[in-house]
């Protein structure tokens, strides 16, 4: 048995209500503040991963035998070359890898901002 609809029995969804604008405002501020920290956030990688390179540069032509000193945990331990190198290479990797996630979260962000002030028509002055 077959059921025929009319046009008027198919209930369409209920607009949305537009948002307070005290709710407006404190949603961009909210995007602002978690871009900003994200931001923060690859300022702070980008450091460290510099930091990483220095140390990669700097151990890279020595003897693989030769005694160096690593930070681990806040311990102060002493390997060689050899082991310490492997590691640094592979943290700066791991680094590179989060500063590309957390570089692609803060465009996503930026624009579901954008797709909320156009939403809502919210122009942002000064």
């Amino acid at each position: 048995m077959a059921t025929a609809f009319s046009p008027g029995s198919v209930k369409k969804p209920a607009p949305e209500k537009r948002p307070s604008d005290q709710e407006i405002v404190a949603t961009v501020n909210a995007f602002k503040q978690e871009m900003t920290q994200i931001a923060q956030k690859l300022g702070e990688l980008e450091m460290e991963k510099e930091e990483h390179q220095l140390v990669i540069d700097t151990i890279t032509p020595l003897s693989k035998d030769r005694k160096c000193f690593r930070l681990v945990g806040g311990v102060l331990v002493e390997r060689t070359v050899g082991d310490v190198l492997p590691a640094v290479t592979s943290n700066t990797e791991g680094i590179q890898t989060i500063m590309k996630q957390l570089a692609a979260r803060h465009k996503q962000k930026e624009t579901e901002l954008e797709a909320y002030q156009k939403k809502w028509n919210v122009k942002i002055r000064g």
